[in-house]
């Protein structure tokens, strides 16, 4: 072969390898490109979809989303006003080119080699062909030629409609959205149907740069470009110059300058906030792992939230914190407006007398301007700074004041709320503080461990009862008494008005909140009795936990203990439950996007309580009632007489037979020491809930119109009142066995006799507690002939008369001057009539309701 030859051979093998190459190429990307049709199709894409938060019902509550948000939206639904913009931005020719348009390559190349911005080369096919199939941050070559031959691909597809549709539902619009439809209900509030051209406008600059020109943060910018498009707009025919300039004007006319560029995240659609945040936790944290993602795998996840709950529990809990910050809030008024007169008068004498020390008038000056400045200044100042563009006063005034908004939130009311079905464990309603935010996402309910104050008393008179050191009829002596530690400490503890009752039964030291009573009924039961119950109830099983939570201390019986809402909450359902464990649970079942089940919590937890057995009893049956039946009358003769009406709130009307019952209800209110800390738990057959107001920093208080009978018991009450409306009447189960009803004397506990007619109650007794005595507290007539004649001659008795009665019984304390009973007739309309107009008590009800907290306070040291 001669040496012509050998060149033709080789540049024949050198054209097959690169026929052989081409053919390779191109078969490749054939294959990847044999299932596009379906993979393109809008309806059979698979892109990252929101969970839905589902609550008992089956409304929707929200869909989590996290780093994007996005809501499909058909093409007919999308606002002509936004095709417009999109075109008139990104690509004017899209209707009329292949997918590319050669002119803008050449173009985008030039500029990229010159340094200079000449204009994106990428057609609207070209850009969601990157988005679906390339990396787009890739800045190479090979990403451009692959995304070109994929926008060719879904050209020869599906039509131009088609691929403006998945467009819009994939880009992102900055915000945390992906999606128009998303995006829209962000920026605007309302769907993307209804877009305006000057709010399609703010959406399209979005795509290029969502963060340099987001309006919440950068106005004058956002305002620059949206111009530009409105232009192009104008220009393409769509809009006239007079429907431009109404609708920019309307825009910026209403603008909202104070909103900051929160995400998606924050400013989604939640009905009920705190809650979705809980089970977020529970199912992102706990639940879910490796390769599952709840903020874009498209799960629903149903819980146990019921809206129409947590509905209730959101008004009742805004409107008494609101009544709390108030009162707190004048109650600093006065105390600032008493030192402001007494700076007065010592500026004065510091000029009269020429004592410098005493000046106090350039501090004085200091501290009203920085008021001024905050109060007055400081929003205007923010405003200006966004209109002008200068951004720097904008983060300089926010950290000028930031300090002092710090110090000026310690005094702000805080608080909690959490429901509990008593049956199921399914928690219907939780708020976790005053208002949800950026700042504030401490779900108090589960994560604060507080002081709980007088409603720990329950659970140590259970311990005493099991123990038969007690029963309801037992007389406990409630006057000053001395209690000291083996150590030798003395402790002296008060009640909460400094009043005395002086000897009292259990029925109703509990439900008045006597402080002795309940010291001495732990110092009967011993401290490791009493705290192996505490923490039984509370479900807390942890000895380290115990023995750090609950000191062995005479206080302990007063509530210095913390532990979280939720541990309180559960103890009383537990009342509420016969004795049965209650385990709190917010997730019922996950799906997945296909609507099979992956996960059921509930049916796990089910399981678990079988295995449990008989350790689900937590305390027996017997003595749950014993305790229900004390707690009930906290609300008709103790603490939530005011809040409850004497019970008459829980009053309803069978709308069948229109007979009216009452649904039985029992609680307990508790104050903590200085009236740091408002607490109320109650519950039903149904259910059992837990309030608590207070600060999250210590050392402050809530004042004493701000008890627990007073705050936390009025939105306990209302809340029960309005959950228990249409259910059928529902008794607390009684045992079979182990508990006996028996009447007694109000006085003196034991069996009545024939004097004790109008001085009886009847009070449930463990089998073998009950009393065996004959009261002696009501003597029987004593005949003149047995005490002789000569004896009572001198005592004015006219002549004949035969008898006289002596009662030696101890005077008792007459309930009425705790509390105000209702005047005859009146009816349960009334009561609530009343109550419904007016979100606080009347000034007698008030200083009743302080009357009432008999032994609340835990600041017994005297």
């Amino acid at each position: 072969m001669n040496k012509l030859s050998k060149i033709v051979y080789l540049y024949l093998i050198l054209i097959f390898l690169i026929l052989a190459g081409g053919a390779f190429a191109i078969g490749t990307m054939l294959a990847m490109t044999k299932n596009i049709k379906q993979s393109e199709l809008f309806v059979d894409f698979n892109p990252a979809l929101p969970s839905r938060i589902l609550d008992i019902r089956g409304d929707l509550i929200t869909e989590f989303s996290l780093d994007e948000k996005r809501e499909l939206i058909n093409y007919g639904d999308i606002s002509p006003n936004l095709i417009a913009a999109l075109l008139a931005r990104e690509d004017r020719l899209f209707y009329e080119h292949k997918g590319f348009r050669i002119k803008s390559i050449i173009r985008a190349v030039i500029g990229q080699l010159t340094g200079r911005s000449l204009g994106g080369g990428s057609t609207i096919t070209q850009q969601i062909a990157g988005l679906l199939y390339c990396d787009r941050t890739d800045k190479s070559v090979k990403r451009k030629v692959k995304e070109l031959w994929w926008a060719i691909q879904m050209e020869r597809r599906h039509s131009k409609d088609e691929i403006m549709m998945l467009y819009l539902n994939e880009a992102y619009f900055g915000g945390g959205t992906n999606g128009v439809s998303a995006a829209s209900r962000f920026y605007f509030g309302h769907s993307a149907a209804e877009l305006t051209p000057a709010e399609a406008a703010i959406l399209i600059i979005q795509l290029s740069n969502p963060t340099r020109y987001n309006p919440f943060n950068y106005p004058n910018r956002a305002k620059e470009r949206q111009e530009n498009v409105l232009e192009g707009m104008i220009g393409l025919g769509f809009i006239s110059k007079e429907e431009a300039a109404e609708s920019f004007e309307d825009y910026w006319a209403n603008f909202d300058y104070t909103r900051i560029a929160l995400s998606a995240w924050l400013t989604r659609e939640d009905k009920a906030r705190w809650f979705s945040e809980y089970v977020r936790r529970e199912v992102a944290d706990n639940m879910m792992y490796g390769t599952m993602n709840l903020y874009k795998d498209g799960y629903t996840v149903h819980t146990t939230c019921d809206l129409r709950h947590q509905e209730i529990a959101d008004r009742e809990f805004q409107k008494y914190i609101a009544i709390a910050n108030d009162r707190v809030s004048a109650s600093t008024s006065t105390s600032f407006s008493q030192a402001e007169q007494y700076s007065n008068l010592t500026a004065l004498l510091s000029l009269c007398f020429g004592i410098e020390s005493l000046n106090v008038g350039e501090k004085q000056l200091k501290v009203k301007t920085h008021s001024y400045y905050r109060n007055e200044l400081n929003n205007t100042i923010d405003v200006l700074a966004l209109i002008c563009g200068i951004d720097n006063l904008k983060t300089l005034t926010k950290q000028s004041t930031a300090k002092t908004q710090e110090v000026l939130m310690e005094r702000v009311v805080e608080g909690t709320f959490i429901s509990i079905e008593n049956e199921t464990g399914y928690i219907t309603a939780i708020i976790g503080g005053s208002k949800y935010s950026e700042t504030n996402q401490l779900i108090r309910a589960t994560q604060s461990k507080l002081q709980v104050g007088s409603t720990i008393k329950p659970l140590i008179y259970s311990a005493a009862i099991d123990e038969k050191i007690i029963t309801a009829a037992t007389r406990l002596d409630d006057t000053p008494q001395v209690f000291e530690s083996a150590d030798g400490v003395q402790y002296i503890p008060n009640n909460y008005s400094g009043k005395w009752n002086g000897t009292v039964l259990v029925y109703k030291a509990l439900p008045l909140s006597l402080n002795i009573p309940a010291i001495k009924t732990l110092e009967l039961v011993g401290f490791d009795r009493a705290i192996d119950r505490i923490a039984s109830l509370m479900g807390i099983t942890d000895p380290a936990e115990i023995d750090k939570t609950f000191e062995k201390v005479y206080p302990l019986a007063l509530g210095i203990s913390a532990v979280t809402p939720a541990q309180l909450l559960r103890a009383f359902a537990v009342f509420g439950n016969q004795g049965r464990a209650v385990d709190p649970i917010a997730v019922r079942a996950i799906e997945d996007r296909d609507g099979v089940t992956i996960m059921d919590p509930e049916l796990d937890l089910r399981i678990e309580q079988r295995r449990r057995g008989a350790a689900m009893q937590v305390i027996s049956p017997s003595n749950a009632f014993i305790m229900t039946e004390i707690l009930k009358k906290t609300l008709t003769l103790g603490t939530l007489y005011g809040a409850s009406s004497g019970g008459r709130k829980f009053d309803y009307k069978n709308e069948k037979t229109g007979k009216t019952f009452r649904m039985p209800m029992a609680a307990k209110s508790g104050t903590t020491q200085n009236w740091a800390d408002s607490w109320t738990a109650i519950y039903s057959p149904y259910y059992s809930a837990v309030v608590w107001y207070g600060f999250d920093r210590g050392s402050y208080s809530l004042g004493t119109d701000n008890a627990g009978a007073a705050l936390s018991g009025y939105v306990a009450a209302n809340f029960m009142r309005e959950v228990h409306k249409n259910k059928p009447f529902k008794d607390f189960v009684r045992p079979e066995k182990g508990v006996i009803m028996v009447d007694v004397c109000k006085k003196s506990g034991m069996i009545p006799s024939e004097n004790c007619t109008d001085e009886t109650i009847t009070l449930p007794f463990l089998y073998g507690t009950e009393p065996t005595e004959i009261c002696t507290e009501h003597t029987a007539g004593i005949k003149l002939r047995d005490i002789g004649i000569d004896r009572i001659k001198d005592s004015g008795l006219a002549q004949g008369e035969e008898e006289i009665k002596i009662d030696t019984a101890p005077i008792e304390i007459d309930p009425s001057i705790f509390i105000d009973p209702p005047a005859d007739g009146e009816n349960l309309s009334e009561t609530e009539n009343t109550e419904e107009g007016s979100t606080e008590s009347t000034e007698s009800e008030s200083n009743q309701q302080n009357t009432e907290e008999g032994g609340e306070s835990e600041n017994p040291w005297v």
